[in-house]
């Protein structure tokens, strides 16, 4: 039997492993745009349902206080970004994971009168200081830099860096 010579399927041989190669690196960068763009929708759909959360609670906060204009209606918690290369780690997931556990974490504050946030203020300031969050198997330590009160509206920012263990 005879075997023919493989120069005759040698530009074949070629056409079809560029066309394979093409194919892979096309399905490389196909899936490299479905990444990104899911990644960016995911992360929107966490932002809002961290919105949709707040929401419901200051709906039923407003509810149960309607009557009342002296009590802390609403917790907003708010993420200080310091530029340092420490807070490089962090990204909008995570920062968001960390901001729901904070406001679980204040919830105790709503309802309570304006003119007594000072001896809560302390309380909070205590308890969140340093706190230890975990997220994704990382630790992250939070700071409290301000927290105001204006028309019922308890406003906190934050300072989220990565834990260091000394």
């Amino acid at each position: 039997m005879r075997v023919p010579p493989f120069r005759q399927f040698r530009r074949f041989s070629q056409l079809s492993a560029v066309f394979v190669l093409g194919m892979v690196i096309g399905c490389g960068v196909y899936n490299a745009v479905y990444h990104i763009g899911f990644n960016t929708l995911w992360l929107e759909n966490q932002d809002l349902r961290v919105q949709l959360e707040q929401y419901e609670k200051d709906i039923q906060t407003l509810k149960k206080y309607k009557d009342s204009s002296s009590v802390i209606k609403e917790i907003r918690i708010r993420a200080e970004s310091t530029g340092t290369k420490e807070n490089s780690g962090l990204n909008a997931a995570i920062v968001k994971d960390i901001l729901r556990g904070m406001s679980a974490d204040l919830e105790p504050l709503r309802g309570r009168s304006v003119y007594e946030i000072d001896e809560d203020s302390k309380m909070a300031r205590l308890l969140l200081s340093g706190k230890l969050y975990i997220v994704r198997d990382k630790e992250y330590s939070v700071k409290i830099r301000t927290m105001l009160v204006v028309e019922g509206v308890l406003q906190i920012w934050v300072e989220i860096a990565p834990h260091t263990r000394q």
